[in-house]
Formats: structure tokens, sequence, C-alpha cells
């Protein structure tokens, strides 16, 4: 919820703290920013020093932040606040998968469990908007205070219901690893937004490059590190690869697509915050539905094979949408977000239980951490660059059908990327 708020309120947010139109991007992108710069350090620290400490801090530090973003004054400020948002929900994410695992072992427990993960993410990527819709009618700052009060609420309840689990390895903490990995995205995130006033500026093509070396650095750095935020043997497994793929395309198409389009169509069509709010509750309702029943599928169809139709639907979802948004229909979306939303259910029901199947047991927290890391770069990445690519020809209706043509495409890579990835036998 607190991730999907700013689509529908984002024109308010943007009035309110004077954000130019190309720096709107750093409103939504604060939060998947800071899980993916911390999403492996919690992974990390939850296996070494405890899942439930870690998550029962990142609840707390959720309602904190998320109230101090209600109270800032600037663009800059409520960046920061989201980008803390964001690590404190990465100690959130990267430890919930942990706790199910060592909760549930291998087999239709653990199949059940993973896939209500799944689809409370889609649930709460659905109640999001519309909630934050309707506080927003009365002042956009409230939307924060409600749900920083919820998480509070929810922190209470970590003790009594959780059971401490780790697996410690000994060691550091791989702060240099973590250092570099932020210090990369934030450089990667800031080249794609800037690149919307021109590519081959020198601000642009400097930041792209510091990517580049930040993220040889980290490789580099992992390679030596006795506790490393990522195990580098793992890129050699299939399955893994097929799980990580999979999670950056999912951000870099679908979530990033659907985290602009509300924005999109208060501009292009005049819609309100609300009605905005309810078209996202079509996709995000069918991924909620989708995902908590892709468990039947289980021993039908694999987890790599769902992966494959939910980029294949999403794919074919929003070439359908094309020239809606420039004809200013709003109903002829309807089809396609409904498609859009049953492909990323499959997606959110698979790659929960593919990343924490293709790691060590011991290793859970670690691999859930970097399946969100992975999710959360694209994210990152894929919502400046849908921005840059709708806003660049001056006709944002034109500029949306680009959009959705690019998220379409990178769907139709990612397909093919994760058929492509199966374990070897023999």
């Amino acid at each position: 919820m607190t991730y999907t708020a700013p689509a529908v309120i984002l024109p308010d947010t943007a009035a309110s703290l004077g954000t130019s139109l190309s720096a709107q991007a750093w409103l939504l992108n604060g939060t998947p920013l800071g899980l993916a710069a911390f999403l492996l350090v919690a992974g990390s620290l939850a296996d070494d020093h405890g899942r439930r400490r870690i998550f029962f801090a990142g609840t707390i530090a959720l309602g904190i932040t998320t109230a101090l973003g209600a109270l800032a004054t600037s663009t800059w400020l409520f960046t920061l606040a989201r980008v803390a948002q964001g690590a404190a929900s990465a100690a959130i994410l990267a430890t919930s998968l942990g706790l199910l695992v060592q909760a549930f072992p291998p087999g239709p427990g653990r199949v059940r469990a993973t896939g209500i993960w799944g689809a409370c993410v889609s649930a709460g990527i659905a109640v999001g908007p519309l909630v934050a819709g309707g506080i927003a009618a009365v002042d956009w700052r409230w939307a924060y205070a409600v749900m920083g009060l919820a998480s509070l609420v929810v922190s209470v309840f970590v003790p009594r219901t959780l059971t401490e689990s780790r697996a410690p390895r000994g060691g550091r903490p791989d702060l240099a690893g973590a250092l570099t990995l932020g210090l990369a995205l934030i450089a990667l995130v800031a080249a794609l937004t800037l690149g919307r006033d021109g590519w081959l500026r020198t601000p642009v093509g400097a930041l792209l490059v510091a990517a580049v070396v930040l993220t040889a650095a980290f490789v580099l750095v992992e390679r030596r590190a006795a506790a490393p935020l990522l195990d580098l043997g793992l890129l050699r497994r299939p399955p893994f690869l097929a799980a990580t793929a999979g999670a950056l395309f999912t951000g870099f198409s679908v979530i990033a697509l659907l985290s602009c389009l509300p924005t999109l169509l208060q501009h292009t069509l005049g819609t309100s915050a609300m009605n905005a709010a309810w078209l996202v509750f079509l996709w995000s309702g069918a991924s909620f539905v989708v995902a908590l029943q892709a468990r039947r599928l289980v021993g039908r169809v694999s987890a790599r094979h769902q992966l494959v139709v939910g980029f294949a639907l999403h794919a074919v979802a929003a070439l359908t949408m094309l020239g809606a948004v420039g004809a200013g229909s709003w109903p002829r979306l309807v089809p396609g977000l409904v498609v859009s939303g049953m492909g990323s259910g499959l997606l959110n029901a698979a790659l929960p239980l593919l990343a924490v199947e293709s790691v060590p047991a011991e290793r859970a927290a670690m691999g859930s951490g970097a399946n969100n890391t992975a999710r959360y770069i694209g994210s990152a990445a894929g919502v400046a660059l849908m921005i840059a690519v709708s806003t660049s020809s001056g006709d944002l209706g034109r500029g949306t059908d680009v959009a959705m043509a690019v998220s379409a495409g990178f769907a139709v890579l990612a397909a093919a990327a994760v058929l492509l990835l199966r374990e070897r036998r023999g």
C-alpha cells in the first residue's frame, strides 16, 4: 500500500511540493530505490542476526518514515522520506519469505503460504491507491499518516506471532557491497531521469558510466567478502537466474507501466484520482484473484512456465491498450488492464516460490532479498524510463502509446529469457 500510494495522488503531491514534471520520477522512485539498495543488506542481516528481529525493526521504521513523508515540505525531503520507506520495506520483504520458509517445509503448505504472500502483494497494490485517493480528498498528507499508523499497529503483533530464526555465517556485515550497490542504483536512476531532457548530454553519460563502474566494483567486493550480500555462485544456477530475470523484468515492464499510468490518465483524460485508482484496481484486483488461485497449478505447470505465461499475457494486454489514451477512451483500457492483472497474478505467485527454492534453505532471506532487489531495480529504472519516453514527444497521448509498446517489448524479452533458463540435466 505504501509503495503504490503515490501513483494516484502524484499530481496533488507534486503541486503541493512544487515538483516539476521531469522531477516527478523521483517522487515515484524513492521507495523502489530504497528497496533495491537495502534488500540484499536486509536479507543478509536477517539470516545472520534474526529474521523476526529485522522484520520487527522494519515495521516500526516503515511506520515512522511514512509519517515523516506526510510532513515533507519540498521535493527532496519527500524523496528522502520515500527512500527511507523503501529501506524499511526492504527489511519486511526480505525477511517475510525467510520466515515463511522456516514455518512451512517444502510441500503443499509452503506452496499455499507463498501463494498467499504473492496475493497479498497484489492486494496491497490494489488497496493502496484506493485508500490514498479516498483520503487525499481531504489532504494527500493524511494518506501517508494513516498508512504509517497502520504499519505501527502491525508491529505490535510481531513478537506474539512470529518465531525467531537465523542461519549465521560469521563475519562482518558487507558494508562495502551495500555502498557500491546503492550508489550504482542511484547513478542509474538519476541518468534515466535526466535523460528525458537529452540522452547525449554529458551528465547523463557520466552517470551511466558511474553506474557501470560501481556495478563492477560491487562484483569485485562480493568476490572478496567473507559474508557477501550476494553469493555470486548462485548466478551459475539457472533456476536462480530465471527467478532473478523474472523479477527484474516484472519491475521494468509491468510495475513501471502501472506505476505511471494513473498519473498519465489524470493528465491526458482529466480522470480524477479516485477514478484512476478504480482503473488500477481492475488490474491489481485480477492480480490478487489469480495469485491466490495459482497454487492449484503447482504440479501441472512449473513456476518458470507460469512466469512465461504471465509475461505473455502482459505483453498482449499492453498492445491491446494502444491508442486508447489518444482516443480519450478509458473504457478501451479495461480489457487490457484485466488481462495484464491476470498475468501479474501469475508472476506474483511464481516469483516468491522460485526465489526461495532456487537457493539453499539456510539462505532463504538472501534469495528473497536478491529476487526483490531485482524487482525494484527494474521498477526504479523502469519508472524513470516510462516517464522519459511518455513525455519526450510533448504529446502525452502518443507518449503513453510508446510507453505501452516498450513495456510489451520488455515482457516478450522476459518470457524468452525465462523460457531459456532451465535446469540442465545430466
